[in-house]
């Protein structure tokens, strides 16, 4: 069973792009934990033709892969039924769900019943400010059979910033703008029922000062997975996962089944009842990315 935490900064790759039969080969971005197939925003429509050639002519090239995820986001049900019908899509590990609501998730959800496709529904409507549409949306969500394959909830900052008329100011993270008490509102709505929640692009790619102080907010907001625009942003967003090794190794001893109910490690207070959940998460992320550097190089 996959997990969220194994997803890192998922590249989008629009399927225009003529290499896409090398991508899905694995001789190109073969280093990137998860790509995603674009072919909503990030095409044309009237490229739409062109872009499922490219897939017909990709999916059946799909070579299992150790770490790297692969999906397709579906511009539309129509377009998600046709990539369906295509040989090779079972190859798929899933599919992202563009501008998700309660009015449109059924229609999704019955064309993929017949499936075993993990399923990433994107919040990016005007409905995820409304935390009444989102708790209706939960309730969807949390049908069986529907739970279970959710990887992780995306969160579309760019398509809300365009609902408020604005784009994220250079400079600055999504949590220093109107989003930041979006995201946390959403974060408090989906995750006490089990759901992981990813976290939007950062879309300037001269800024890594800024770009890792928001994958540190995105961390401190337990969001797991982060969307990147460029190769480039991936060793800088994978960098800021890894893990401490004191906080390892408070996990590893809360983890203990003869831990006891309470301890003191590194100078902090360690309570297996409330901090197993965390350790069992940062456990995982440490076996993906490793420990910081540093920590790494003053072990050696």
């Amino acid at each position: 069973m996959r997990d969220a935490t194994e997803l890192g900064a998922s590249l989008y790759i629009p399927a225009t792009r003529p290499d896409l039969l090398q991508i899905a080969r694995g001789e190109k971005l073969a280093e990137i934990r998860s790509v995603i197939f674009c072919t909503e925003d990030a095409v044309d429509a009237a490229d739409l033709p062109r872009v499922l050639r490219n897939l017909a002519a990709a999916l059946p090239a799909l070579r299992p892969a150790a770490t790297q995820m692969r999906f397709v986001r579906a511009r539309n049900p129509a377009t998600l039924r046709t990539v369906l019908s295509l040989p090779g899509s079972e190859r798929l590990d899933g599919f992202v769900l563009p501008k998700v609501t309660q009015s449109n998730l059924p229609e999704y959800l019955r064309l993929l019943e017949d499936s075993t496709h993990f399923i990433m529904p994107t919040l990016e409507t005007r409905e995820a400010f409304d935390e009444r549409e989102m708790t209706a949306l939960r309730g969807i969500l949390e049908r069986r059979g529907v739970h279970e394959r959710i990887l992780t909830l995306r969160i579309g900052g760019n398509d809300l910033f365009s609902l408020l008329g604005m784009r994220r100011p250079r400079g600055r993270t999504l949590y220093e703008t109107p989003l930041g008490p979006v995201i946390s509102r959403l974060v408090t709505t989906f995750k006490p029922s089990g759901f992981n929640l990813s976290a939007p692009v950062f879309e300037y790619l001269d800024d890594a000062a800024t770009l890792q102080r928001e994958v540190e907010e995105d961390l401190a907001y337990g969001l797991v997975g982060k969307t990147a625009i460029h190769p480039r942003q991936v060793p800088l967003i994978h960098d800021c996962y890894r893990v401490h090794a004191a906080d390892l190794d408070m996990a590893n001893q809360i983890l203990r089944e003869d831990a006891p109910a309470i301890f003191r490690l590194h100078d902090a207070m360690c309570e297996p009842a409330t901090h197993r959940n965390w350790a069992k998460r940062l456990r995982l992320a440490a076996s993906c990315y490793g420990l910081h550097t540093e920590e790494s190089s003053a072990a050696a």
